[in-house]
Parts: C-alpha cells; structure tokens; sequence
C-alpha cells in the first residue's frame, strides 16, 4: 500500500514537472490567446520571418492543441519549418497532421510538403547550386519523395498540387533509368554483357516513357552482339527501329 501511494505521489511529481517544463518552455508566449499566435506566425510567414512564425506555432500547438487554431497552426507549422531549413522536423509535423486529421482539410497539402521536403533532401546543396546530376548517387530521399507524391496523386486526384506532383514525378523517374542505364553501361564496359543486357531492358520494362529508353536499347544490342545472340539483337534492333527511326544512335549500331 504503500509502494503504491509512494507510486502515484511520483507520477504527480513527474506530470507536475512536464507541465512546469512545457510552461517555462513557452513562457514568452503563456499571456497570449491561440488567435494571437495564429495571426502573428501568419505575418511572420508572409514577411519571411520563418524562424520567429516557428516559435509562435510551436507554441499554439503546445499550449492549445485543440482549439480552433489547432489544425491549421500545425499545417502552417509543416511550411515553417521547411522554410526555415528544418526538414526533418517538417517531415515529422506532417506525418503528425495526417495521423491527426487523416481526412483533414490540408491533408493534400501534407503529402505534396511530404514530397517536397524529401525532394529537396535527394539534391545536396553543392548539386542545387552546381547543377550536379543527382542519378549516379544515392536515390532513396527521391524514392521517398516519388512515394509521397504518388500518395497525393492516389488519394486527392483533384487537389491543385497534383500537377505539379506528376511532372516531379516524371522527372524522378526519369532520374531512376538513367541510373540504371549507368549501371547497365558500368557492366557493359567490364564485359559483364548479360548483366548488362538484364540491367538496360529494366528501362524498357519499367521507364518506357523516359529518355534513357535510348541509351539502354543501344547497351541490350551491343551486350547481344557481343554475347553472339544474333537474334536477339536483330529483335531489339526492330524494336529500336520502330520506336525510334530517325535515332542517330539506331544509325551508328547499323
């Protein structure tokens, strides 16, 4: 009985140092109502006051996280973060909206911010400003981000983001055959021909639409050729000559 009294007089103590530590943690913001931290973070959001708009929301979330203010202060606080450089914080705010408000009046928005934020993780900041192309690198933050992209597209086919959602989706995948069309080149170049020939027709199976369809076409020919499978690069030779006639690259494998 008395472990048990000794218990709940801690779990007092404890839940009464939470609520201390979450006042003194936004202690500047306590005398001020949720609409006045809305209205203030909107401001700072629209002035490019980013990291000050993130102290406001914060504070709205944790000191009136079911107001009236609640939804839209946590969505704002998605695009603060973003802009403030604080990605994985932005990525951990939407996930929380769409676990909260799953079919909430932003939840689009959540997963085109989704895909934005991983998005611009997948580039480096030498590769944004140099324009160093991204497909011989590690692809997953764009894998992720074609994901989420694709979530959006699925789930609110209507919403104004999705357009924008599908041209960065092609340009990923665009992005994921010229990979491995690299691949497939890296395999030809040490003579591994049916590794390569295996790798470059994963582009004409999965990314038909893509640029790289050409590249690949030539590495399945010459990996055949040099394989003596005749027929088969006589095959993908029509292949290439129906889909691309007037290709440079179908004249000089001639």
């Amino acid at each position: 009985m008395k472990k048990l009294l000794l218990l709940c007089c801690l779990v007092v103590v404890l839940c009464g140092c939470s609520s201390n530590s979450l006042q003194d943690s936004f202690k500047a913001y306590r005398n001020k109502t949720a609409s006045e931290l809305y209205h203030t973070s909107k401001k700072d959001l629209l002035d490019g006051h980013y990291h000050r708009a993130v102290k406001q929301l914060e504070a709205l979330n944790a000191l009136y996280p079911f107001g009236a203010y609640a939804e839209q202060g946590l969505i704002n606080l998605v695009f603060a973060y973003y802009k403030d450089d604080e990605a994985d914080e932005a990525l951990a705010t939407a996930d929380r909206y769409l676990a909260l408000y799953p079919r909430g009046s932003y939840s689009d928005y959540a997963y085109y911010m989704k895909g934005v934020i991983a998005f611009r993780q997948g580039f480096s900041w030498l590769q944004r400003k140099a324009g160093v192309n991204p497909a011989p690198r590690d692809l997953t933050n764009l894998k992720q981000a074609y994901l989420s992209f694709n979530e959006l597209v699925q789930q609110f086919p209507t919403s104004s983001y999705v357009p924008d959602a599908i041209a960065r989706m092609r340009y990923i995948r665009n992005l994921f055959a010229e990979k491995e069309v690299g691949i497939a080149q890296f395999y030809f170049d040490q003579k591994a021909y049916v590794a390569a020939a295996n790798r470059a027709s994963t582009v004409l199976e999965h990314y038909d639409r893509s640029p790289s369809v050409i590249p690949a076409l030539v590495i399945m020919v010459k990996s055949y050729r040099q394989l003596g499978l005749t027929h088969r690069a006589n095959n993908t030779m029509k292949i290439f000559q129906a889909s691309y006639p007037h290709s440079r690259a179908l004249k000089a494998l001639r």
